[in-house]
């Protein structure tokens, strides 16, 4: 596959152009706002890729890589002889469905067709174009350019084998990709995300805790696991006997805490400018940006100890 198509490229688009461009791809990106690729999609590849350079974390020159990046003036002009297309327009139904309907009349048929949502199953809207079959989910973590972990998931008429190379393609781009077996809202990252959000608002919104230590309970407590091992495996390592044995013991506390988490908390205007408050004093507006920076380099630096101290038994 080495002509990619990036349809629409904000901030999720953009970090796309940057994978596939740093996997050795030619890569024709589109947005359909006059001026943003070159604005914005550009200088931000460069800033993205600059970040990856100073981290260790780019093979090749920053111009090398930035010059597979090709602005194209249509839709049709960046997906013709595109092996693969990565839609990222914004999420409305109905935007997506005339964006795919232009994608598959011009895209070679045998072409992969991806779309980014974030919450939309694919069924909605890749279901009624020509080849059907070709056309599924690849769902990031915003932004893929710098978090690996990518989802896929079919619409019910997507073949085995769209989801078989799709899943090869994007091993071989430096993604980690997981296949969904099935359609459900939103996903899994999202809803295990959402999940968890939604019993923080209900903690901090009836007077638990504040914001700050809803972040610091992740930060410098369950990320410093889940970091390298998810929620199974810390069962598994938690108890001598594994899985099971955490459960024999601790199920019951975890189904009666289960019960009593608010994943429904309907959290009020009030109580989200509350927070908002809360956390600009910290982190005032005009800093966002230089906090996104140092995110940034924090995320590629626990990237780097990963690589340096690889899972012996990961697959």
């Amino acid at each position: 596959m080495n002509a990619v198509a990036c349809i629409g490229t904000g901030t999720v688009g953009r970090a796309w152009a940057v994978v596939f461009a740093r996997a050795g791809h030619e890569v024709r990106v589109f947005d359909a706002l006059a001026g943003e690729v070159e604005l914005r999609t550009l200088p931000g590849a460069r800033r993205t890729l600059d970040l990856l350079a100073e981290n260790g974390m780019l093979d090749e020159p920053v111009g090398t890589v930035l010059d597979r990046i090709k602005p194209a003036a249509t839709i049709a002009e960046a997906v013709t002889n595109a092996a693969y297309v990565q839609e990222s327009v914004r999420e409305d139904v109905a935007v997506k469905r005339a964006v795919f309907a232009e994608i598959a009349a011009h895209a070679p048929p045998d072409a992969i067709l991806a779309s980014s949502t974030s919450a939309i199953p694919g069924s909605e809207f890749l279901t009624d174009i020509t080849s059907p079959e070709r056309a599924l989910v690849v769902h990031p973590v915003n932004p893929p350019s710098l978090i690996p972990l990518v989802e896929l998931c079919g619409t019910g008429k997507t073949s085995q084998k769209t989801i078989d190379c799709t899943r090869f393609f994007m091993r071989a781009a430096g993604m980690r990709p997981i296949v969904l077996k099935k359609e459900i809202d939103g996903f899994i990252l999202n809803r295990l995300q959402f999940a968890l959000v939604a019993e923080a608002w209900h903690l901090v919104g009836e007077g638990y805790c504040e914001p700050d230590d809803i972040d610091a309970v992740l930060t410098d407590g369950l990320a410093l696991r889940w970091a390298s091992i998810g929620p199974f495996e810390v069962a598994h390592l938690n108890a001598p006997d594994g899985v099971q044995g955490f459960v024999d013991r601790l199920g019951p506390m975890m189904k009666h805490l289960g019960r009593s988490v608010r994943t429904d908390y309907d959290w009020t205007a009030e109580q989200a400018a509350s927070a908002h408050a809360h956390v600009a004093e910290r982190i005032p507006l005009e800093q966002i940006a230089e906090r996104q920076t140092w995110r940034d380099r924090r995320i590629l630096a626990l990237r780097r100890m990963k690589r340096d101290v690889p899972d012996p038994i990961d697959k």
